[in-house]
């Protein structure tokens, strides 16, 4: 009888043993899926290329200020993005050339109506691509963009042609006041329209 206890009793923490194993690997399971990430406005980088000449000389800059709105948990980079909501103070502009920040921020963004924020929401479509309705100078339009992510960070590349806002009046006004500065080799002074946008976009 003695024995038969024994058994039952050492078969008894042996479920147990098992059962809890069990209930811990469970546990780090639904731990794994459960990690989600929000965007990190402060540490998410927005940096443009704007380009001058007719050998389209790159003029490089950025904006310091990021705001995020409706930025919901998600369990990939992308998801987390996705229907993301945010607006860029104009007044963040930098490019390390005071005189140039202030032209651009009178004379370009100045001339444009609305733009003391730069504003959109981003949608992503593909594990590769996706779009912002973007707000500028009044005008909400489609820019759509390419994006990679890595450990850290997503990455999106993208192409902005500025006309699309209707910003003809901006660009000859920045071109009139940058006249000289714009001229190449060739004598013709030049303000391209399209601009070179790279985010680094980093989460929590």
């Amino acid at each position: 009888m003695k024995k038969i206890l024994l058994v039952i009793t050492v078969l008894a923490i042996s479920f147990s043993s098992i059962s809890c194993k069990e209930k811990a690997s469970k546990d780090k399971k639904t731990e794994k899926q459960e990690k989600t990430f929000t965007v990190d406005a402060n540490k998410s980088e927005v940096n443009w290329t704007a380009f001058k000449t007719t050998d389209k000389v790159p003029v490089k800059g950025k904006f310091t200020k990021l705001n995020i709105k409706n930025s919901t948990p998600g369990k990939t980079f992308a998801e987390s993005l996705n229907g993301t909501e945010f607006s860029i103070p104009v007044s963040s502009l930098f490019t390390n050339n005071p005189d140039r920040d202030h032209k651009l921020k009178t004379l370009f963004f100045g001339v444009m109506k609305n733009t003391e924020l730069l504003s959109g929401t981003i949608h992503i479509d593909t594990p590769q691509s996706g779009y912002v309705d973007f707000s500028m100078n009044g005008i909400i339009e489609k820019l759509p963009f390419s994006y990679s992510t890595n450990e850290k960070s997503l990455q999106i590349k993208t192409i902005m042609d500025t006309n699309s806002w209707q910003a003809q009046a901006a660009i000859e006004s920045i071109n009139k006041a940058c006249y000289e500065l714009h001229k190449g080799a060739d004598g013709v002074s030049k303000t391209w329209s399209d601009v070179a946008i790279d985010i680094s976009v980093f989460f929590n």
